[in-house]
């Protein structure tokens, strides 16, 4: 994918064209149905959503976060290494996380909805960002970053119709971290978790560019007792008319829970 675009872009500027590059309609554009993405920090119960949404499965496409590809490129778990090597492998992870990140974000469905868990929305402006200001990653592996995010913001249409922000207390998630055990979050301190709640809480609620698409849960719940709140936004999730027409109304800074 990222090899035609490249080709169709050089193919212009090679041309002598310059003018037609900015013209080149983006790749995957009016592709898309509407698509919600499934925001929070880890352990905030994606999972625990989007099991919550199989019951419409006839109407929304459900793509889950890309974890089992990070875990086995070709016999490699990515993620284990960036865990246990942060400053050696945090680069090449973050790279594949972009790939298969758009591959779900451009993949193909003739379902009205589409509902993505995280986006590369998240990996750009906390995970990867999170990195940088811990210096895991340089300013050389960080600009390139920054680059390629540049560049499929101008040749990669990335559908966000709406975003579900997961909201939680880093001890919440640190708790249910512990309690899941996964292998390669063994070694996760909880100053980690409290940084990227810190990113989300930038990004989805302070960011203008971003929040008037947000709608913000109350993710603190007991993970037994939460299908109660996923509940009363079911008709905003598989009704993308009704969610156009609330939208306006649910995003409201005034209307959002607060933190304890």
């Amino acid at each position: 994918m990222i090899t035609k675009i490249l080709g169709r872009i050089i193919s212009s500027v090679m041309a002598g064209n310059s003018a037609a590059v900015s013209k080149v309609p983006k790749y995957a554009a009016g592709t898309q149905p509407f698509t919600v993405l499934i925001e929070g920090n880890i352990g905030s119960g994606k999972t625990t959503f989007l099991n919550h949404f199989q019951q419409f499965q006839d109407k929304i496409c459900l793509i889950t976060e890309p974890v089992e590809k990070w875990r086995n490129v070709r016999g490699v778990n990515l993620l284990e290494l960036m865990y246990k090597e942060p400053e050696r492998w945090a680069m090449p992870f973050q790279s594949y996380v972009t790939l298969t990140m758009l591959q779900s974000h451009t993949q193909q469905t003739q379902k009205p909805v589409k509902l993505m868990e995280r986006s590369i929305f998240s990996s750009r402006y906390c995970f990867v960002e999170n990195m940088f200001r811990n210096k895991i990653i340089d300013d050389g592996m960080y600009h390139v970053l920054q680059e390629w995010y540049k560049f499929i913001d101008d040749s990669i249409h990335v559908q966000a119709d709406l975003i579900v922000y997961l909201r939680t207390t880093p001890e919440v998630v640190y708790e249910r971290m512990r309690k899941r055990a996964r292998s390669e979050e063994s070694c996760v301190p909880i100053k980690y978790l409290e940084e990227l709640h810190k990113l989300h809480e930038e990004w989805l609620i302070n960011n203008p560019a971003f929040n008037k698409k947000v709608v913000v849960l109350n993710a603190n719940l007991d993970l037994e007792h939460i299908g109660s709140e996923y509940k009363r936004y079911e008709n905003h999730i598989i009704n993308p008319a009704f969610t156009r027409q609330q939208q306006a109304v649910l995003v409201s800074p005034s209307k959002r829970p607060h933190m304890e």
